[in-house]
This record gives C-alpha cells, sequence and structure tokens, in this order.
C-alpha cells in the first residue's frame, strides 16, 4: 500500500496532487522531487508507480518479489538500489532482516518496503527537519537511508557484542560450561551472525560506487557528486560494521571449539576417574575370585585368622592405591 506520498520543494514538503504524473510534473516545474513510499505493494497497486515514474521491468520484479542481496543497479531512467535493514531481540538472540528498496530519479524517490524491521518514517521525519540537507534533492533520500540503516548496523553489532561476552562467560563457567544446550546456543549464535553479514558484505560494492572510491570512481549517474563524502562517511561506517562481524563471527568459531575441547577433557576426565574406581574394585574381587575356587589345598585356608586377615589386607590395598590415585589426580 502506499504510506506517503508528498513534494518537497527547496527542503520542504507540500501537499501535491494525488495523481502521480501531476505531482511529477509539478515537482520538475519546481525544481523539487516527489518522494513515494510504499509497504509491501501488490502487482496492481505498484502497475500505477511503475506506469508513471518510467520504472524498469527487472527492478520492478524485484521490488515486488523481494529477498534479494543488497545491490546498486543503473537504469536508464533511474537507479535501482537494495538495503537490507537489520534487527536485534536480545532475548531471543535473534537477528531480523527487512529489505527496502529506492528508485532513484531526476525529480522522483520510490521507496518499498518489505518486513517490519526498516521503518521509513523515521527517516522521512528526520529529513523534514533538515530543510537544507532535503534541499539536496533525491540524492539526500538516498543517503538518510543508507545512513539511518547502517547506524542501525552499529547498534546491532554493539548488542551482539555484548550477548557474546555473556555467552563466552557462560561457556568458561565451571557450573555451565558442560550445559547440553551450551553447543546449541553457541551455533544458533553463529547462524544469527551469517544472517547479519548477509546484509551488510554485500552492501560495500553499492557504497563504494557512491562515495567514488577506488576503480568505482566513475559519477553514478541521477547521484549528485557533492554527495560523495557523505556516502564515504556511510561506506567507512560500514567497514566498521564488517570488521566488527568479522570479529564476532571468529569469536564464536574459537568459543565452539574452545567448548568442545572442554566437554573432551571433562569426558577424559570422567573416564579417568571410573578407571581409577574400577582399579580399586579389581583388588578385592581378585583376592575373593582366588580363595572363592574351592580348592583343598591353599595357603591358610583352615587358619581361624584368615578371613579376618584377608579383609586387612584388601583394605590396606585399597587405601594405598586410592591415595596413589588422589596424588596423581585421577580422583
Amino acid at each position: 500500500m502506499i504510506v506517503d506520498c508528498a513534494i518537497y520543494r527547496d527542503g520542504h514538503r507540500t501537499e501535491g496532487p494525488e495523481d502521480f504524473s501531476d505531482a511529477l510534473s509539478e515537482a520538475r516545474g519546481a525544481g523539487g522531487f516527489v518522494w513515494v513510499g510504499l509497504h509491501e505493494p501488490t502487482e496492481e497497486e505498484f502497475d500505477l508507480v511503475t506506469q508513471e515514474f518510467a520504472l524498469h521491468p527487472l527492478a520492478v520484479e524485484d521490488a515486488l518479489k523481494a529477498h534479494q542481496r543488497p545491490k546498486l543497479e543503473v537504469y536508464e531512467d533511474s537507479l535501482f538500489m537494495v538495503l537490507k535493514p537489520v534487527g536485534y531481540e536480545p532475548d531471543s538472540d535473534t537477528v531480523s532482516t527487512g529489505e527496502v528498496m529506492v528508485f532513484l530519479g531526476d525529480a522522483f524517490v520510490v521507496t518499498v518496503r518489505h518486513g517490519e524491521g526498516a521503518p521509513l518514517k523515521a527517516v522521512r521525519h528526520r529529513l523534514e527537519q533538515e530543510p537544507e540537507l532535503l534541499g539536496k534533492g533525491p540524492t539526500s533520500v538516498l543517503y538518510a537511508i543508507a545512513d539511518a540503516a547502517v547506524d542501525h548496523y552499529l547498534d546491532v553489532a554493539t548488542e551482539l557484542q555484548a550477548d557474546l561476552e555473556g555467552l563466552e562467560a557462560e561457556v568458561f563457567s565451571p557450573e555451565d560450561g558442560g550445559s547440553r544446550h551450551t553447543a546449541s546456543r553457541i551455533y544458533n549464535f553463529k547462524r544469527q551472525i551469517l544472517e547479519f553479514r548477509r546484509a551488510t558484505g554485500p552492501l560495500a560494492l553499492p557504497l563504494t560506487r557512491l562515495a567514488g572510491n577506488g576503480p568505482f570512481g566513475a559519477a553514478v549517474p541521477f547521484v549528485d557528486d557533492k554527495a560523495r563524502p557523505f556516502f564515504r562517511d556511510v561506506h567507512d561506517h560500514l567497514t566498521r560494521v564488517n570488521e566488527s562481524v568479522e570479529g564476532l563471527d571468529r569469536l564464536v568459531s574459537d568459543i565452539l571449539s574452545a567448548h568442545l575441547a572442554q566437554m573432551s577433557v571433562r569426558q577424559n576426565d570422567d573416564m579417568r576417574k571410573i578407571s581409577a574406581w574400577a582399579a580399586m574394585a579389581a583388588i578385592p574381587t581378585m583376592i575373593a575370585g582366588i580363595y572363592g575356587m574351592n580348592f583343598d589345598h591353599m595357603p591358610e585356608l583352615h587358619w581361624v585368622w584368615s578371613y579376618p586377615a584377608l579383609i586387612a589386607v584388601m583394605a590396606v590395598l585399597e587405601v594405598l592405591v586410592f591415595r596413589l590415585f588422589k596424588r596423581r589426580g585421577w580422583l
């Protein structure tokens, strides 16, 4: 559905005609631009927008179907960019992603939002409070959306880092480190980081192009060249996020390896203790087995003190073996 539609002139909002074609003509005549915001539109709802703004059918197909990687594509009459805003629920350690598609033209911006994790109302409100920035034209909208998404990436990375520190403390805790659910929690955390990386990693190349860095220094159509320093700032923030994600991923892998090593060590300790107790049980079993063979001619078989003497020998041997195992740390 259409969430909002307005014409912006010199950084100020004005309500224009309901007809998109008339609104676009009015915006072009006044040196402004039209910003149309949609949320999970149907194909029928998007047909009118497609026709009025001459959007490329391939980009329209991506915008309707969603589930796209972050990317930047340039067509004859517009620029198309996909971003994946991220949300995080600390209670369930779950990373959720939405999608924002931005169509940018000479005098229009069309934003298509999928999912609940990508609200653009706050971005629009922020821009309307900064007329000087909004007066730069459609490029300012693209910059504000990218900046808001990447800034939230930083917040999510910080929250993931805090939760990972708690998980790390749990793994190395003497009480909880051997919990059978710890490994599944670590693996689930790694999956959430992978979901986060799918949103942040592919966005580096589009922002590199918008910032004009490296071999992608050519101007991008429909984007004001004066906005390059702003996109470079967003790109720097994204680089910090990607470095943080890489560090989190490596740390989770190390924590999982440490947890599995701990489990292996504890199992070895348990087996060593069981073996020590089995060795202690073997001594009286051996002596009792020898004297239980019912032979007539055996040493001290008919001596009146033979039974207490054997019990005493068993007890002394058990004490000696116990002290030996205890001294070596087996018990």
